[in-house]
């Protein structure tokens, strides 16, 4: 069984290194400052964990690679104006958007958009950076240098943010893990839940949009929508080609997980429907020290990234697993003592979304 080499070597990497080892399949992980002699790249299938990617010697080598896994989608999906514009190709819905060029626009911006307009760098910017939240009379604070960098798009008062992990191989097979629900906060990822029937009634219609999203792309592996549920309708968010934050919770939640999944595909071995059972929660740490005091509970999983500890720095996170709701709630129960006070906000949210689909 061929290797496979990942670009980028952060917890996206790790996990997809462990995911390998139970198959028998090495996985290397390298930074983006390996000597190319190093890495094993002529003889294994490349992945990326990362969409964009300074110039290297690595990189400028990689490039050239036919065994580069969807090399030329990355920079189409890493810049928010060719991913819009994608969408908008085929006829998928998204929030309105334009491209931000001048001040000038903003009459017409507000005009157009409402009361809320969000304003995202075309490239770079995640976890809440690179983006601004502007009402009218705040694009006064912007900086000069945003104009011409970045897209404007509506605020949209959503009701429900959530996200569909999908993969797809070679010869056009999908296969997709049920709708996630998530809570951001500050544009962090804090907390995702997996109820298999919660969002059954959008599960088709986002299968459908992702399908047309890879089919177009001709990808192969893993790949993230995340959307707005707005009005009884979805519209998309933004994509992610890779294993994503919001599947985490398949490690324990799925009997195949994300990570798993996206070997499988780009490797061309079988690549069944996973099937899942019970609920399932992921608890992004975050700025978050280790305390084994979470191992006391026995339906929680500790997945540790060995990263320094930084305010606003993802070092880890919980999966919890349960078969029944009642077991979740009191392992959520016994969980809450052991976490900051400000993770207390997630813990409330995920009740309040449990409550509504016990029944």
């Amino acid at each position: 069984m061929k290797s496979v080499c990942v670009l980028g070597n952060g917890q996206l990497g790790r996990m997809l290194r462990q995911a390998g080892e139970p198959l028998g399949i090495k996985v290397y992980p390298v930074g983006l400052d390996a000597r190319p002699e190093h890495v094993p790249h002529k003889e294994s299938v490349i992945t990326a964990e990362i969409e964009r990617w300074p110039e290297t010697e690595l990189t400028r080598q990689l490039a050239e690679n036919k065994a580069f896994v969807n090399r030329t989608v990355f920079p189409r999906l890493a810049n928010r104006k060719t991913q819009k514009e994608l969408l908008d190709s085929l006829g998928l819905a998204t929030a309105p958007w334009r491209l931000l060029k001048n001040a000038e626009q903003w009459p017409q911006v507000f005009a157009q958009f409402g009361d809320l307009a969000i304003v995202k760098r075309c490239v770079g910017g995640y976890d809440g950076r690179g983006q601004w939240r502007l009402a009218g009379g705040g694009q006064t604070d912007l900086p000069q240098e945003v104009y011409g960098e970045c897209i404007v798009e509506q605020g949209i008062h959503f009701s429900a943010e959530v996200s569909l992990i999908g993969a797809r191989n070679r010869q056009g097979k999908t296969v997709f893990y049920p709708l996630t629900d998530n809570l951001h906060e500050n544009g962090i990822l804090r907390v995702s839940i997996l109820q298999p029937q919660a969002r059954a009634k959008w599960q088709q219609q986002a299968e459908s949009m992702l399908s047309a999203i890879m089919e177009r792309l001709e990808y192969v592996g893993v790949m993230a929508m995340e959307c707005f549920i707005d009005n009884d309708k979805l519209l998309i968010n933004e994509l992610a080609p890779r294993v994503h934050n919001s599947g985490h919770w398949t490690q324990n939640g799925a009997s195949i997980s994300q990570f798993e999944l996206h070997l499988r595909a780009i490797l061309d071995l079988p690549l069944p429907t996973p099937v899942i059972s019970g609920q399932s929660v992921m608890i992004n740490l975050i700025g978050t020290p280790v305390n084994t005091e979470w191992l006391t509970l026995p339906l929680l999983h500790l997945h540790w990234y060995e990263k320094d500890i930084r305010p606003g720095r993802k070092v880890g996170h919980l999966n919890l697993h349960a078969p029944s709701m009642q077991q979740l709630h009191t392992t959520l129960t016994a969980l809450a003592p052991l976490l900051p006070d400000e993770y207390r906000s997630g813990l409330e949210w995920i009740e309040e979304e449990l409550s509504l689909y016990k029944n």
